[in-house]
Order: structure tokens, then sequence, then C-alpha cells
């Protein structure tokens, strides 16, 4: 047993071990533990999709790069960390062409922003989506912590641009700061973006007829047919869609209509949701007429189809549109309408309607408008909109503008000015008779609280609500799904299954190169020492005994 003790001591002759005894401890005390810096955000990866073959929005996942923020960053193994609102869109433009990644932090109420930010973040919204981003884009909920952790990223550049800034740090300074600053480490896991095979496309539709047949004044046995639709957003710059206003005003026109309809039937109203709006260039509704059209005749001679878009927004002007791809013609059923609507919507808060004439363009990949579907089959069709232009980022947001309160308030003005132009057309009302009244009112007056619970409505393919709701008030319900074509297919998703966004403090590479040289320069010494300790033992020893002797 002393034998091996020996021989044990005889491994601390040399003179290696003495420089691990003193370097490990060293090592260990700079390493450090990134478990214990590390931050967890829930993150959304930005859409995914193709039209025709066209890609739109993000096309990568994978995040593994060191963080920078929006004025520091310089290369592609930077991702850029910063507030949607700070960004700009030729910060974007740069940042998709150069940078590595990018993490947005969404604001945590934009209601609560001023007007100015909120068209800002529309544009830039809408910029972002009509183009292909080849690098991992996510976003980010509200979260302090991450809000903190941009600032950190920041701070050294807010400082540096300061205009009232006394004077600029020495070099030295500034190479001292950058080496003993904290750095951050972005890695995303559990993202993909692979293509959904299950891509499909919901279409719902439902009536109001009469149970029994009816005969129109011309003897014929079919009543004649109004069509009203809307489409249901299920995504847009992420998968996270707000409120519906769309269908909501469709399913509330549907439990107002099915209580006027048992009694007193004078047309088919037939309704239709499908969940494919401007983004996807209205494919359901392609793929219904496609089917429809050629097999039902009723469907090709109907009277007009009202299509809703963009329904229930505060505007500073407070209009109506009428969107159309042809003016309607004095004397048709489409024009009638146009007019009864102007006159309804003078009743309520002096709403102006205006009507807005735009052709077709078959030159163009996207459609306008949804109502142009149905124009190209020769069908009169109209779009009813709060928004003036086809281009206005409104249309596709996913921020609300509006309070709950807000968005109610302007739904219910516009559900009542269509609601009672619709009744007035159905049922021979002259809409500019005083005399005449309103229709809805006493038990089936217009209320918020019948708007309410349709506002968040959610797609068939979540939730059964949407459907439960056709067959609760219509009859003939039928749900169908649209999906790409094998070969060449008009629409395609990808998966946008939410992602883990961790954030590790880290130390800048720069600080690798000051420790290395550093523990070099430490080692250097402590050979030298060790090589030349006989003349350090003697100037020691001689220092000892001139002390001895003058004492």
């Amino acid at each position: 047993m002393f034998e091996e003790a020996d021989n044990f001591a005889d491994l601390f002759r040399g003179g290696l071990p003495y420089y691990l005894l003193i370097t490990l401890p060293i090592l260990i005390i700079c390493s450090s533990n990134p478990v214990l810096a590390a931050s967890e955000f829930g993150v959304q990866r930005m859409s995914q999709y193709d039209v025709h073959g066209v890609p739109y929005g993000c096309r990568a996942s994978a995040l593994n790069l060191e963080a920078k923020s929006l004025y520091t960053w310089q290369t592609s193994r930077h991702c850029v960390l910063t507030r949607l609102q700070d960004m700009t869109i030729d910060h974007f433009r740069e940042i998709r062409a150069k940078a590595g990644g990018l993490v947005v932090l969404l604001p945590e109420d934009t209601t609560a922003l001023s007007l100015e930010d909120k068209q800002h973040i529309h544009l830039l919204e809408q910029a972002m989506m009509m183009q292909d981003v080849p690098i991992p884009v996510y976003f980010s909920k509200f979260d302090p912590k991450l809000d903190v952790i941009i600032d950190e990223v920041t701070r050294t550049t807010v400082r540096n641009h300061k205009q009232n800034a006394p004077k600029r740090e020495s070099a030295l300074s500034e190479i001292f700061g950058s080496i003993s600053a904290n750095g951050y480490q972005v890695v995303v896991s559990g993202a993909s973006h692979a293509i959904n095979k299950q891509s499909k496309i919901p279409i719902i539709q439902g009536e109001l007829a009469p149970t029994k047949p009816s005969k129109t004044l011309d003897g014929e046995g079919k009543l004649p047919l109004i069509i009203v639709t809307a489409h249901l957003d299920t995504f847009g710059l992420t998968n996270a869609r707000q409120a519906n206003a769309d269908v909501a005003v469709l399913l509330t026109l549907v439990e107002l209509f099915s209580k006027l309809h048992a009694s007193i039937p004078k047309y088919r109203l037939m309704f239709l949701v499908s969940e494919s709006g401007v983004l996807l260039n209205f494919q359901g509704m392609k793929k219904w007429l496609d089917s429809n059209l050629d097999e039902n005749v009723q469907i090709q001679h109907a009277e007009f189809v009202v299509c809703l878009d963009t329904v229930g927004k505060l505007l500073a002007n407070d209009n109506i549109y009428m969107h159309v791809s042809k003016p309607p013609k004095e004397g048709t059923s489409m024009n009638s309408f146009y007019k009864t609507l102007r006159t309804v919507a003078q009743r309520y808060g002096n709403v102006t309607v205006e009507g807005v004439h735009k052709k077709i363009n078959l030159a163009d990949t996207l459609l306008a408008w949804e109502h142009e579907r149905f124009s190209m089959k020769r069908m009169p069709a109209f779009t009813i909109s709060n928004v003036k232009s086809h281009k206005d980022p409104l249309r596709n947001t996913i921020f609300e503008d509006d309070t709950t309160e807000e968005q109610l308030e302007a739904l219910e003005g516009n559900v009542k000015i269509i609601a009672e132009a619709l009744a007035s057309h159905i049922y021979n009302v002259p809409a500019d008779d005083g005399s005449a009244g309103e229709i809805f009112t006493g038990s089936m007056a217009i209320t918020r609280e019948h708007i309410l619970p349709w506002l968040h409505i959610r797609s068939t393919q979540q939730n059964n609500d949407l459907k439960y709701a056709f067959e609760k008030y219509l009859r003939n319900v039928k749900l169908t799904y649209e999906k790409p074509d094998a070969r060449e297919p008009d629409f395609m998703l990808y998966d946008d299954r939410d992602a883990l966004l961790n954030i590790y403090n880290v130390k800048p590479a720069i600080f690798d190169l000051f420790l290395t040289f550093m523990i070099c320069l430490y080692l250097t010494s402590i050979y030298f020492a060790i090589f030349h300790f006989p003349k350090l033992y003697g100037f020691v020893c001689r220092m000892t005994v001139v002390k001895t002797k003058v004492n």
C-alpha cells in the first residue's frame, strides 16, 4: 500500500501536474453555465405558403446565431433582435438580404398605439407578406423578459448614438467595454417548414328556403336566389388570427333572416363561407364555383352575389364602399339594391355609400376582390367593404386597431345598414318611405350581444362552431374541402407549428480571444518562473540573509 503511495507521489515530481493544478481552477472559474443564463420564449414562425407556384412568406426555420440589435448586426452570422414598431421597411429589406435570422417582439397592445404607429405596422406587415423571405423569421408575443434582452442588446448602440454625448470614448475603453460586455445566442427548436400534406381549404354552405315549394308571380316553381359570401381568414403574418368580423356579420345576418324567412319567404338566401381570402387568391370560392355552377342552373341565374370583405372597421370617413367589376345597369336588381343601400345608410349616422368600379385585370396573378370570381363567371356580384382600395393593408392584418367595444360599435352600425337594405329589397319595402320604419326592431333589434358570439369564430379544422351555427339556422348545409392538385397545385400550405426560442447569455467572441491571450501569458510566466527557479530561489535567499544581518 505504501509502495503504491510512493508511486503516486512520483507523479508530482514532474512539471506538468503543477500546470494542471494552476490552470484547471482558472478554466473552471472562467467557464459559464449556459443553463443558468438561458431564457425560453414561445414564438411563431412567419407564415409560409405558395399561390400558383409563387412562394410567399418565410422559407427557413433553423436558427442558431449570435443576437444583435437592429443597428449593430453586420453579417449572416447574426440574428437581429428587435421590436416590430422599431423596424422600417428598409430595415426589413436589408435584413432579408444579408442577415441570418430575425426575431420580432410584437407590441403589447396595438390598440394603444398612435395612428401613425398603427399605419407604420400595417405597411410593414404588408411588405413582409408580399414576397418570399429566405431567412427564418419568428414573432413573439410581448414578454417583459424579451423586452429587457432587446434593451440590453441595443444599449451600447443607443449610448453611442446619443446626440448630446459629451465626447467619444477612447479606443482602449471601447476594447475593454466589448470584452466585458455580455452577448446572447439565439436558438430555435421545434420549428419546421415542411409541406403540409394535409393542406385543404374548407368551404361551408347553407340556405334559407321555404319548407314547401312556392311559386313566383310568373308561375315558376322556384324563388329567386341571392348569395351572401364571406371568407374566414385563418392566417396572416403568422397563423394567429384575431377577430373575423366578416364572418361575424354573415352569421348575424343568418340569425336575423332565419326568423323572418320562416313566415314570409320571398327569396332563397344562400350563405357561403370559404376559409381562403386574398392571400390564397380566393381559391375556395373558385373551387366551389367550378363544382356547383354547371350542376345548379339557379346559381347561374342568381339575382346578385353579396361579398363581405373588411366590414367593421372604425375609419375616419365612416364610409361604406360597394366594389364592382362592372357598373350595374339601370333597372337591374343590383342597381336597385345599391340605391336602397345608399338610402338606408343615410338613416344611420348619415353614412355615405360610394360605388367603386375596378375592372378585372386578367394579367394579374392575384385577384383584388372575391366578387371577381363570380364576375368572371358572368354573375352579377359586388363587395361591401369599409376600405376603398383593394391594396389597403387593413385587409390582411393580424393586429387589432380597435378595442372589442369599438369594433362591436362599428359592426353594429354596418350590420343594421346591410340587413335593413337586404330586407327592404327582399320584401319590397321602400327604403325612402319614412312611414315604413325599420324592419329589425323590438325583439329582432340588432344589438352587440347578437354579434359578439360570432366575433371570434374559428376554422372548421379547429372546432365545429361554424358548422353548428350553419346547421342551427340553415338547411341543406354542406361542408366540402378543396385540396391542391398533386401535379400543378394552385396553392400549398406549410407546417406552422409553434416553436421554442432559447436565448443564452454568452460572452462575445473577442472575450475568448482575450481569455486565450491571458491564459497563455499566465502559463508563460509560470513556465519561466519554474524554469528559472534556482535563480529565483537564490534571489529570495539573498534578500532574506540581507534582512537578517541588518536586524
